[in-house]
């Protein structure tokens, strides 16, 4: 399929596939004229990166981890496949989400506790 059919299977503009081919997150075959042909496969990929983008991974930890993918939230890294350099990828970025989670608890305890200094006792509605 062309990339506009990917985009359209998706949802995903091509722009941002180009992005992804860019970063080595999608190998698309060329064809004679140039134009990018992409299996089908490239549909659940897609959507797998999108959603992994989406959880806050960046690309670099993406297209290290994308090959031993198979489902969401299983990762087939086979213990010999993983480098010194890779590991330290990997506790890095789990480092980065571990800090995201803490302020994100942070921000979700302030504006609890602003909610109960201005509007005590159960919750109502917005509409009520």
């Amino acid at each position: 399929m062309r990339i506009g059919e990917l985009s359209r299977r998706t949802g995903v503009p091509t722009r941002m596939l180009r992005y992804y081919e860019e970063q080595g997150l999608l190998d698309p075959e060329r064809a004679a004229n140039g134009y990018r042909s992409y299996g089908e496969s490239a549909v659940p990929c897609v959507r797998q990166i999108r959603g992994l983008l989406d959880s806050g991974l960046t690309t670099e930890i993406i297209r290290v981890i994308l090959p031993f993918l198979s489902d969401p939230g299983e990762i087939h890294l086979h213990p010999e496949c993983l480098t010194q350099e890779t590991a330290a990828l990997l506790r890095g970025e789990i480092d980065r989400i571990q800090s995201r989670i803490d302020c994100l608890a942070r921000n979700r305890d302030a504006l609890r506790t602003y909610l109960d200094t201005v509007q005590p006792g159960p919750l109502r509605p917005a509409d009520s």
